[in-house]
C-alpha cells in the first residue's frame, strides 16, 4: 500500500498549474487524497473554471475531493493520511494555521491531521510573505509538525514582499518530513 498524501489546495489560483504539476509528480510516490479550501473549490477565476480544475484534480489523484469541514474532520481520527501537503499555502491560510483557526476544509484537515502527530508540509505562495505574513511564517517554522518546502523571493523588484516555494521540491520535502527532517527552507 502506498503512503497516503493529502494534497490541500488553497486559493492562490495563479499557482494551480504548479500545484497540479506537483500532484502529478507526487502521484508516482503516494496515494493522493485531494482537499480544497472553499475559495479553491468554488471560484472561477481568470486562471480557469473551477469545474475543469476539480475534474483535473480527480483525474490525477483518482480520488474524490474533500471540500467541506465535515469531510475533513475525520482525517486524524480515522488515520486517513500519512503526510499532508498544503500547496499552494496562501497568506490567509498561514494566518489561520498560526492562530489555530479551523474554518475551512484545509485548516480543518491540518488540525485533524496534526492531532495524530503526523507532518504537515507547507508550500508557501503569498505576496505579503515579507510583510503581514512574516510573523505567521516565523511561527510555523518554529512549531512542531510543520515543514516548509524551500521558498524564495520570486520577484524582488516588482513584488518585494512576495515569496513562493520551489514546486520541484515538494516530493523531497514530504519525504524528509515523514522522517522528521526539514530541508533548508530559505533559498538565498
Amino acid at each position: 500500500m502506498k503512503t497516503r498524501l493529502g494534497f490541500a489546495l488553497c486559493g492562490s489560483h495563479c499557482n494551480f498549474e504548479n500545484a497540479l504539476n506537483a500532484m502529478r509528480e507526487l502521484k508516482s510516490l503516494y496515494e493522493i487524497i485531494p482537499i480544497m479550501s472553499f475559495n479553491a473549490a468554488q471560484n472561477d477565476t481568470r486562471f480557469g473554471a473551477v469545474t475543469e480544475i476539480r475534474q483535473r484534480i480527480e483525474e490525477i489523484s483518482g480520488n474524490g475531493i474533500i471540500d467541506s469541514i465535515v469531510k475533513a474532520e475525520p482525517i486524524g481520527p480515522k488515520n486517513l493520511l500519512d503526510v499532508l501537503l498544503v500547496a499552494p499555502c496562501t497568506g490567509t491560510t498561514l494566518a489561520k494555521l498560526s492562530a489555530g483557526i479551523s474554518d475551512t476544509p484545509v485548516t480543518m484537515a491540518v488540525k485533524s491531521h496534526l492531532r495524530s502527530g503526523k507532518p504537515v508540509v507547507v508550500a508557501l505562495s503569498t505576496n505579503d510573505a515579507l510583510s503581514a505574513s512574516a510573523v505567521n511564517i516565523g511561527t510555523l517554522l518554529n512549531r512542531r509538525g510543520y515543514y516548509f518546502v524551500p521558498f524564495y523571493q520570486d520577484d524582488y523588484i516588482n513584488k518585494p514582499s512576495s515569496l513562493t516555494c520551489r514546486w520541484d521540491k515538494c516530493a523531497d520535502t514530504a519525504a524528509e518530513a515523514l522522517c522528521g527532517r526539514q530541508l533548508q527552507p530559505i533559498i538565498g
